[in-house]
């Protein structure tokens, strides 16, 4: 018998090997693997369609008001020409039911009555033309308040029917604007999504920064001052660093007041309303961009703990920040 040379031995185990691998791989199902994070690349992809779609709803929204305001003048008009007929209609009425009455109660001179009482040919003649114009200005009366009556009808089912339009384009305009202010909404998470605070490391903290620049603030404070004035906008400043070493984070550069009055007055609601959105999105964005705390409206709240704390009265408006939102930054 004859003998298996050695190479051809090895080549046949290494085929056992390869054979009982390739088995063992089609056998076992692959791992599920982890969702990977979207790139930047991906994001601004995303974040153009959003914005084309958000273009597309915005001009929905103005076609929405133009024609909100076309029904409206349609429907002012229409209830100008029903004011108009029902004035024309009034008159009319009122001078169709005198003639009746006065001649229901004989103090018009009747036809016959007319006629009557001549022998003269010309001046019967001349009673019956008149006869015959009385006639005809009466039958000229009913002829126009039939025309003012049918006239009145069309001009209140005209009102009426603007009334209708202007009730839906009411409705259709608040769903467009609803939904351009939701799609907006999103096109700013998605911007937000583009930025990360400097200094992150791998396990989640912050490496510590320096004061930088003109307004003496860390890049992170930088950051988050950015961010807030494009979407927010601040109309009575921002106040960032200062000198007076009070143990906070403002001789540190990392802490901004975000104002919303002026001189310690109370904000009005819309600017409070403001400083809730404010605090509302550095909450939200708080682990990405570094946000350590935000104090507002005489609480704190803390990225440790997620949740607001009330704190003491401190006697005023600014000290109690409630004309400013504070936040602080690792």
């Amino acid at each position: 018998m004859a003998v298996a040379s050695p190479s051809l031995r090895q080549r046949a185990r290494w085929r056992g090997i390869v054979a009982a691998l390739t088995a063992g791989i089609l056998a076992v199902a692959p791992a599920a693997r982890a969702e990977p994070r979207p790139t930047v690349k991906q994001l601004r992809k995303d974040l153009a369609a959003l914005l084309k779609e958000s273009d597309k709803l915005i001009t929905d929204y103005y076609n929405s008001r133009i024609a909100h305001q076309k029904a409206e003048k349609a429907e002012k008009s229409a209830r100008e020409k029903l004011a108009t007929a029902q004035e024309v209609y009034d008159q009319n009425s009122t001078e169709l039911k005198a003639m009746a009455v006065a001649q229901y109660t004989g103090t018009e001179p009747s036809q016959v009555a007319m006629l009557a009482g001549t022998q003269d040919p010309a001046a019967l003649l001349g009673r019956m033309a008149l006869v015959q114009h009385l006639v005809a200005l009466q039958d000229a009366r009913l002829s126009g308040y039939a025309k003012v009556r049918d006239d009145r009808q069309r001009a209140q089912d005209e009102a009426a029917a603007r009334a209708g339009e202007l009730d839906q384009t009411v409705g259709e305009l608040e769903e467009r604007k609803k939904k351009a202010e939701r799609q907006i909404e999103r096109v700013r998470d998605k911007i937000d999504q583009l930025h990360q605070a400097p200094g992150l490391r791998p396990d989640g903290t912050f490496v510590p920064q320096l004061p930088q620049g003109p307004d003496h603030i860390t890049p992170r404070m930088a950051l988050v001052k950015q961010l807030i004035q494009e979407r927010f906008e601040v109309p009575y400043g921002i106040g960032c660093y200062r000198e007076i070493q009070d143990g906070g984070e403002h001789p540190l550069g990392r802490a901004c007041d975000f104002m919303l009055s002026r001189g310690g007055a109370m904000p009005s609601a819309e600017e409070l309303k403001r400083g809730d959105q404010i605090a509302a999105w550095a909450i939200k964005n708080a682990k990405r961009l570094g946000i350590m705390y935000i104090i507002y409206r005489q609480r704190i709240w803390h990225v440790r703990t997620g949740a607001w704390r009330t704190m003491s009265d401190r006697g005023g408006t600014t000290a109690n920040h409630y004309d400013h939102p504070h936040i602080s930054v690792y």
